[in-house]
């Protein structure tokens, strides 16, 4: 006989947890697990919700096949985004194909012309910045990283010829992304709105780039050629709409998570300077010969790496990854009904202390846990973020290029820098001042 599952307190009639939970996801998050342990409920509006912390229960939500923990349901909020029929609005076995050719788009052959199409738009970015000055990064990495990715994802003509209403119509999309559209997308609000007429027209630019390219005939080695000539499993090729949906998709998983993390990056950089010494000690070795920023040189940086992925345990973007059960599920000794919803919280998994010790000192020489699904600031299992090795080498040719070309220092006091959590995800406190002074070379 299966045990009841442990509740958190402070349980309200009519909300639930929410009010709490939507002030801070971790800290709240945090609490269920010192309430509960590794598993504990709460609940928000009315929906049960299951929390699984510890490496254990983290590899049993990992492991869950889809048809006992299911996306879908879950990530109704970003349908009317990506589009009708594309990714969480389709059937499982099509959900699972996209996912594959969405994997092909970021494969290692595309992958080793990205560091020198990242390193070229930052020099060209900074250009822009001037000798020295004052910037807030959390802005300027929103812009930077919304570059890198789409020169790496439609390619670098169409970013060469990229005009404001893109850049514009991308943020009507991710302005739509708040906590009642995964209650109820399609309500009569100003969001919602300027969301679908900006999928309308962002669909329409897309199908243009793949008219162009198709008629030209040329090569391209980028994920939209891959989603232009990839194939299902019946022989037919993707629709431009279901092209513009997975671009789409592309790059909300890694624009705003990359932008945070780079402005973590480099305020961590500065607030630690023994290891930016060390850092800063191998891009010399590396780049001594005056080399590029390349795939290959990415791959010769294994302390840079260490810091980044030291930063994404300080400061994972998503504070949640949610799962709808599909069929009742078993862990241990408790079952978690049919309907209820179950959550993995990277905040909460990468500040257990007994995993991790002195959770809240940034060490970049932390040993790896042993356990495989400890660190899971990229998800685990199947559905491990398709773009983790695309957002480690655009995170390292970033940074490889402006340690090369600048000096950094903060504005204000370190401690002042911090997160905001008063979003779907977890994001850097603008403003996020620095310094900079360009390097005479």
């Amino acid at each position: 006989m299966s045990k009841p599952i442990p509740k958190a307190s402070g349980v309200k009639p009519e909300t639930g947890h929410y009010d709490e939970y939507s002030v801070n996801q971790p800290k709240f998050l945090m609490r269920v697990r010192q309430e509960c342990g590794d598993i504990g409920e709460y609940n928000l509006m009315g929906q049960p919700h299951v929390l699984m912390s510890g490496p254990d229960a983290q590899e049993a939500w990992c492991r869950a096949p889809d048809e006992v923990l299911g996306q879908s349901a879950a990530y109704k909020g970003v349908v009317p985004i990506f589009g009708k029929d594309v990714l969480f609005d389709t059937t499982l076995d099509r959900l699972k194909q996209q996912l594959k050719i969405q994997v092909d788009a970021l494969r290692y052959q595309n992958m080793k012309e990205y560091a020198k199409v990242i390193a070229d738009e930052v020099r060209d970015f900074t250009n822009k910045w001037g000798e020295s000055g004052e910037l807030d990064m959390v802005d300027e990495f929103l812009r930077l990283t919304l570059y890198t990715s789409t020169s790496c994802l439609l390619g670098v003509e169409f970013r060469r010829d990229m005009t404001d209403e893109f850049s514009q119509l991308y943020r009507d999309l991710e302005h739509a992304v708040i906590a009642i559209a995964f209650i109820d997308p399609y309500l009569p609000l100003p969001e919602f709105e300027a969301r679908d007429k900006a999928r309308v027209r962002l669909g329409e630019m897309v199908e243009e780039i793949v008219a162009k390219r198709r008629a030209s005939g040329k090569e391209y080695g980028d994920a939209l050629n891959t989603f232009m000539t990839a194939t299902y499993t019946d022989g037919t090729q993707m629709s431009p709409h279901e092209i513009t949906g997975l671009l789409i998709a592309t790059m909300f998983a890694g624009h705003h998570t990359s932008s945070g993390t780079a402005t973590w990056t480099l305020i961590e950089f500065l607030r630690n300077p023994q290891f930016m010494a060390e850092v800063k000690q191998e891009l010399a070795e590396v780049f001594a010969d005056g080399g590029e920023v390349s795939h290959h040189a990415m791959r010769a940086m294994p302390k840079l790496e260490a810091f980044i992925r030291e930063v994404l345990r300080m400061h994972p973007p998503l504070s949640t990854l949610i799962r709808v059960v599909e069929q009742d599920f078993e862990y241990k000794d408790y079952l978690i009904p049919k309907g209820y919803r179950v959550v993995m919280s990277p905040g909460v998994a990468h500040k257990i202390a007994e995993v991790f010790p002195e959770p809240e000192k940034f060490d970049m020489h932390r040993p790896e846990p042993e356990h495989l699904f400890a660190w899971v600031a990229f998800g685990g299992g199947r559905h491990k973020c398709a773009g983790n090795a695309f957002a480690i080498l655009q995170l390292k040719a970033i940074f490889a290029t402006l340690l090369l070309d600048f000096d950094f220092e903060l504005v204000d006091p370190k401690e002042s820098y911090t997160d905001d959590h008063s979003g779907m995800t977890v994001k850097p406190l603008a403003p996020m001042k620095v310094r900079f002074q360009r390097k005479k070379q």
